[in-house]
């Protein structure tokens, strides 16, 4: 394929430093998530990444309504396992991916992601993108040509140091290999003449901003990791591959006998799928990523390879790196073999995809530690949203309530506060606080405790409404006013702030509290909504 050439006068970076991003206060905020790898279908893993993104990203819109978002998402169709896996099913590499990249595609139409971007790194921009960024490395001498030996994994599309591997035993045969400590992938030995990318040369540059940008990088403990591995000598990068051995990719620039390193060509999407390379000023806007999902695994070539590239093209790195943790099936990582992988689809269709949002959102929105996926935990998580909101929006909407406080005077909020015998008083301070304490701990990338204090407040109004027990006949019409306009304001808030969590259930609640669309950012959950009567429906169908 005959490709864009470099303009004749490159620019010149600098290669060591961090420099600072230019760009207005419209800059859009930019979120990506892993570019998935479509070697088979995929599994909850997959969907579990596209959600964490969808939260964060549906969160920013709230935050924020006149900044534009984007939200990238997408496949990884390159690559040496991928040429494998087309192989054994006796289809052309592109066929095999079209079909696998639709699955996640419409996975990501199911589970409500919010992407504005799907990218595949067979689009003809990708391929321009690579073979620009690798002509700016080449005029820049970056890149050279050596020999390199190392140990391979064809699963993890990467070579591994002698320190990085260890010797083991295949559980299926009893015959001796070889694995990387790392991700356990089983490596072979490979001598090869390969080109080389001067990784070495940004060693003290990238150490010195993760040193000075403690938070560039959550959970904390592979922030650690990635300055440890900075703080030791950084070798140079193989990114290229024999053509006889790996066909399927982008070719090396006016050499047909090497392709593309699949990690340096998928890399890169993160920049093409924003245009790059950027044409007009203004045009680079959405730079640099502010929020970059992945999976622990794939941290080494996030907070390493890629800041490199872009120190490299005198472009920002990256804000910040989430590496969440992984799902398992009864404590054992989920495999083919094994015949343990969660299906996403089976999920979504029995318990609809708001209940597995939110269970992935709740059990896994720590990101420190593995997760085990249980369909007994799913339907636990299911009756819990279910009972404290669900239920309670029955209640509080029910026609005993309404005749009851039917000929009560209006009351607001406030006046209902300013009583100090009110049983009410304790629920409003805490659906006050709740929007900061959400967004404390959005801000922090505490899913799970946002979520946390969600149910903390419907634990808190289930009980008070039950305390109060406005449905009662020796309750007065005063009394039954005052509960009512104090639990539907709580699932007004509620409302609001659970929007990036359960978009569906939670755009269903606020249809039946009659609230604006425009009244539904986050800052109108800060405010004291204006009085309503609910209208009762079932929130979970």
């Amino acid at each position: 394929m005959l490709l864009r050439r470099l303009p004749r006068h490159l620019p010149q970076f600098k290669t060591t430093g961090v420099l600072k991003c230019r760009h207005n206060s419209t800059k859009s905020y930019y979120i990506t998530t892993p570019i998935f790898y479509p070697n088979a279908v995929p599994h909850i893993g997959h969907l579990y990444s596209l959600v964490v993104g969808d939260v964060f990203a549906r969160y920013q819109r709230l935050l924020d309504p006149n900044r534009p978002v984007k939200y990238l998402a997408g496949t990884d169709e390159h690559g040496l396992k991928i040429q494998k896996a087309a192989q054994t099913k006796g289809l052309p590499p592109d066929v095999f991916c079209d079909e696998l990249s639709d699955q996640f595609r419409r996975l990501s139409d199911k589970a409500q992601i919010s992407h504005t971007r799907f990218m595949r790194t067979t689009e003809r921009t990708h391929y321009e993108a690579v073979e620009y960024i690798w002509r700016a490395l080449d005029a820049k001498g970056l890149i050279y040509k050596g020999d390199y030996s190392g140990w391979y994994s064809i699963t993890d599309e990467c070579f591994y140091t002698s320190a990085q591997v260890t010797p083991s035993t295949c559980p299926s045969t009893g015959n001796s290999t070889t694995i990387s400590i790392e991700t356990g992938a089983v490596v072979e030995w490979h001598n090869e003449q390969n080109y080389m990318f001067k990784l070495s040369q940004f060693q003290e540059s990238l150490l010195a901003h993760y040193t000075s940008n403690p938070r560039s990088i959550f959970p904390e403990q592979h922030h650690t990791h990635i300055v440890q591995i900075l703080s030791a000598p950084l070798e140079d990068l193989s990114i290229s591959r024999p053509r006889a051995r790996l066909s399927w990719g982008v070719q090396v620039p006016d050499d047909p006998e090497h392709t593309i390193y699949v990690w340096f060509d998928a890399l890169i999407v993160y920049l093409s799928g924003m245009g790059y390379p950027w044409k007009g000023t203004g045009a680079q806007e959405g730079w640099p990523v502010d929020l970059q999902i992945i999976g622990k695994d794939i941290l080494r070539f996030h907070s390493i390879y890629l800041p490199a590239i872009l120190q490299a093209l005198g472009l920002p790195l990256q804000k910040q790196l989430l590496a969440h943790a992984h799902w398992t099936t009864e404590q054992k990582k989920m495999s083919k073999s094994l015949g343990n992988v969660a299906d996403p689809f089976e999920a979504i269709e029995e318990f609809g995809i708001d209940i597995v949002r939110y269970y992935l959102a709740r059990i896994g929105g720590r990101f420190r530690d593995d997760v085990d996926w249980s369909r007994e935990q799913l339907d636990k998580h299911n009756k819990e949203l279910q009972s404290l909101l669900g239920n309670f929006f029955l209640r509080v909407t029910s026609k005993t309530i309404h005749t009851r406080m039917a000929s009560a005077p209006p009351i607001s909020i406030q006046e209902v506060y300013s009583e100090a015998s009110s049983p009410n008083r304790a629920l409003i301070d805490a659906q006050r606080a709740l929007p900061e304490n959400v967004r404390v701990s959005m801000d922090s990338m505490e899913v799970s405790d946002a979520l946390g204090s969600i149910i903390d407040l419907l634990r808190l109004a289930n009980k008070t409404i039950t305390d109060t027990a406005p449905w009662k006949p020796d309750t007065t019409p005063a009394e039954a006013y005052a509960a009512h306009v104090v639990s539907v304001e709580t699932l007004r808030v509620v409302g609001i702030c659970l929007q990036p969590f359960v978009p569906k259930v939670a755009g269903k609640l606020l249809d039946a509290l009659e609230i604006p669309v425009k009244e539904r950012a986050w800052e109108f959950a800060g405010r004291e909504g204006r009085s309503v009567k609910a209208v009762g429906v079932r929130l979970f169908q």
